[in-house]
């Protein structure tokens, strides 16, 4: 592969990480980003788009005369936007919208997951009162019911409370509840290109807003890798058992999946079963795990989206570790508040830097313009060293009336 011109689709956190690593890669001639936000702006060219437009998305492709576009969010992925892009005849990273259902809809990731023979929790899918309440009987509690389209990391409710489980659950056109899975969670990305896989190192995050796993699920409020505590064959059972058998039955319905396949998993005491399945980068977990990448990513992500990852070199990692922290805004994961000045952004160095998920610029002024605002990363020598860098870092950093966990990466034990 020679010199690349990409275009990335985004504007979180997820997507800063993503133009972070190919701005470090030397094959990059020129980095866009569309629609972007405040601190990606410092490492590449922000053009206005919707993301879920595939027409738009496609144009500006064809108008930057980019080689590769990588689609950051699952909204898009589930639309069709890849499919769009292809069709312009641009190479994209990013499942097309039949595959991206893995994501867009539990009840056929199931189907495929069943199809596959690949180990996941139990599951009805219901559609009436009634059968919710069927479903929740079968299992018993803590009920697990799951929103069966996207809910953006928030459309799952797990608790031992009947009545707001079937809350939940009159509030979706349609939910899938699922035996509850006990065990540590654990991240894992596989970088597929219709038939190969490679997995990335795994994660894990914290999908609580509160210290000790309490309060509302959201979209991740912090993570780490590696995983100290992990079995060392983890991640090829997980490869042979779940994404291999998972990438072959997509390719065997006609839906080759080319982008990351992302496996939540419970660890289990029969083993890793399947949680969820997501069709992108997790955010965020791909802070951490692309700190980690010392293989460049334009090539390995250019080589999934032409059917080229066979051929590729096998992947490198930096030693040492990451953890990021997520400062959030006030009342997230509800209505958070927007427009609140940012202050104190420390300079990045080689122990700890800031990634921008949800800002933007008011006249001179950095300003919060989402839920999740900032990814503080740490690095060191071991989880311990990276921990203590992050939250160094972030002390630094002031925004009413925003909160962040204080226990992220602090390991079982």
């Amino acid at each position: 592969m020679g010199r690349v011109r990409v275009l990335v689709i985004g504007s979180g956190g997820r997507e800063h990480a993503i133009c972070r690593a190919l701005r470090r890669d030397p094959a990059v001639s020129e980095l866009h980003c569309a629609p972007g936000n405040a601190g990606i702006a410092e490492v590449a060219t922000l053009h206005p788009v919707t993301p879920t437009d595939g027409a738009a998305v496609s144009a500006l492709a064809v108008r930057l005369g980019v080689d590769l576009v990588v689609v950051g969010p699952e909204a898009p992925l589930v639309v069709g936007v890849a499919d769009a892009v292809r069709e312009a005849g641009i190479a994209c990273f990013g499942p097309s919208k039949e595959p991206a259902a893995i994501e867009g809809s539990k009840a056929f990731a199931k189907d495929v997951m069943l199809a596959a023979g690949v180990p996941t929790a139990r599951a009805f899918t219901c559609e009436t009162e009634d059968e919710f309440a069927a479903a929740l009987d079968a299992f018993g509690p803590p009920y697990v019911v799951k929103d069966d389209g996207l809910a953006a990391g928030k459309g799952v409710v797990v608790t031992s409370d009947r009545d707001a489980a079937l809350a939940h659950a009159r509030a979706c056109e349609r939910v899938v509840v699922e035996e509850f899975l006990d065990g540590p969670e654990v991240s894992l990305f596989a970088l597929c290109d219709g038939e190969t896989a490679v997995a990335l190192q795994p994660a894990q995050d914290f999908k609580r807003a509160y210290d000790g796993d309490q309060g509302p699920n959201t979209g991740g409020m912090g993570a780490y890798t590696p995983l100290p505590w992990a079995p060392a064959d983890l991640t090829e059972q997980v490869m042979a058992e779940i994404v291999r058998p998972t990438v072959a039955e997509l390719a065997r319905r006609g839906m080759p999946y080319a982008g990351v396949l992302y496996a939540g998993l419970a660890l289990t005491k029969t083993g890793p079963r399947v949680i969820e399945f997501n069709a992108r980068f997790g955010d965020p977990e791909t802070q951490v795990v692309l700190d980690r990448l010392e293989t460049p990513l334009a090539g390995l992500l250019f080589a999934c989206a032409t059917g080229a990852l066979a051929a590729h070199e096998p992947l490198r990692w930096r030693g040492g570790a990451a953890v990021t922290v997520v400062i959030a805004a006030e009342n997230y994961p509800g209505d958070p508040v927007k427009g609140d000045p940012i202050e104190g952004i420390p300079a990045g160095t080689d122990e700890a830097y800031v990634l921008h998920a949800g800002t933007a610029r008011d006249g001179e002024h950095l300003v919060s313009n989402g839920g999740r605002v900032l990814n503080v990363v740490g690095t060191g020598e071991d989880v311990a060293a990276a921990r203590a860098a992050a939250y160094a870092a972030l002390q630094k950093i002031s925004l009413r009336g925003s909160h962040h966990r204080s226990d992220i990466a602090v390991l079982p034990g």
